[in-house]
C-alpha cells in the first residue's frame, strides 16, 4: 500500500522572495530604463543635428510632406484633424482625466494620478524649453490643414505629450494584467503603441509638423517615460524597504481585461 506524497508546506509556497533576488531584479530594470533614456535622448540629439544640417534623416521632410498632400482628400482630412485633436492641449488632459480616475477608483490606489501628473508635467516643460530652444520653423501654412498653429515646431509637442500620456498609462496597466499572460499584455502594448505612433503621423499630414519633428517627439516621449518608470521602481523599493516588505507587484485588475471577463 502506497504512502500518498507528502504536500508541500503552505508557508513555503507563501514565502516571499529572496531579498538578494529582488535587488538583482530592481537594479536590472533600473540600468534598462535608464540607459533605454540616455540611448532614446541621444536619438533626439542625432535628429537635431540633421535638422541643423539639412542631411540624415532631415532629408525625408520635404518627401514625406508632399507626398501627405497628394493623398489628402476632404472625408481624410476631416477624419485626421478629429483624431489629432484629441491628442490636443484641450481633449487630451480631460480623457487622460477620465481614464485616470477611474484606474484609481478601480484600484484603490493614488498611484496612477500621481504618475500621470508627474510624467505630463514634465513632457510639458520637455516640450516647452524644447520649442524655444531650436525655435524650427513649422512648415508653410500654404501647405498645413487650418486650423493653423503658430508655435515652434522642433518637437512635436502632440506627439511628445501622446507617448507620454500612453507610455505611462501602459505602464500601469501591465502592472496589474501580469496573471493574465502575455496576449493581454501584448494588447495594451499594441493599443498604446499604436496611439502614440499614429498621433505623431497626423501631425505631418496635416501638415503642422515635419517628420523630424514628430521622431523627437516620440524619442523624448520614450526617454521621458523611461525615467519617470525608474524613479517609480526606486521609489517602492525604498517604501518597502521601510515597511520590511517584499517588492511585489499588485494584483491583477479584472476590469481592463479586453473581451468579456471569465467566471
Amino acid at each position: 500500500m502506497s504512502t500518498p506524497a507528502p504536500r508541500p508546506d503552505a508557508r513555503l509556497a507563501r514565502r516571499p522572495p529572496d531579498r538578494r533576488s529582488a535587488a538583482v531584479i530592481l537594479a536590472t530594470a533600473l540600468v534598462v530604463c535608464l540607459g533605454l533614456a540616455i540611448w532614446l535622448t541621444h536619438g533626439a540629439e542625432e535628429v537635431l543635428e540633421s535638422v541643423s544640417q539639412g542631411n540624415g534623416i532631415a532629408l525625408w521632410d520635404r518627401p514625406v510632406l508632399t507626398w501627405a498632400e497628394s493623398v489628402r482628400t476632404p472625408t481624410l482630412n476631416g477624419v485626421i484633424a478629429w483624431y489629432s485633436n484629441t491628442g490636443g492641449p484641450l481633449w487630451q488632459p480631460i480623457v487622460s482625466v477620465i481614464v485616470v480616475a477611474f484606474l484609481c477608483w478601480r484600484w484603490r490606489d493614488a498611484t496612477p494620478f500621481v504618475l500621470t501628473a508627474v510624467a505630463a508635467g514634465g513632457a510639458l516643460a520637455i516640450t516647452y524649453f524644447g520649442k524655444r530652444a531650436v525655435g524650427r520653423v513649422r512648415p508653410p501654412l500654404a501647405e498645413a490643414i487650418p486650423p493653423y498653429e503658430y508655435s515652434p515646431s522642433f518637437p512635436s509637442g502632440h506627439t511628445l505629450n501622446a507617448t507620454v500620456i500612453a507610455g505611462i498609462l501602459c505602464y500601469l496597466i501591465l502592472r496589474h494584467t501580469k496573471p493574465y499572460g502575455w496576449g493581454v499584455r501584448l494588447f495594451w502594448v499594441a493599443f498604446f503603441g499604436l496611439y502614440a505612433l499614429t498621433m505623431g503621423l497626423t501631425r505631418v499630414y496635416l501638415g503642422h509638423h515635419w517628420l523630424t519633428d514628430v521622431f523627437a517627439g516620440w524619442l523624448l516621449g520614450f526617454a521621458w517615460v523611461a525615467v519617470v518608470i525608474a524613479l517609480h521602481r526606486i521609489w517602492r523599493a525604498v517604501r518597502h524597504r521601510e515597511e520590511g516588505r517584499p517588492i511585489e507587484e499588485e494584483r491583477a485588475a479584472p476590469a481592463l481585461r479586453p473581451g468579456p471577463a471569465s467566471g
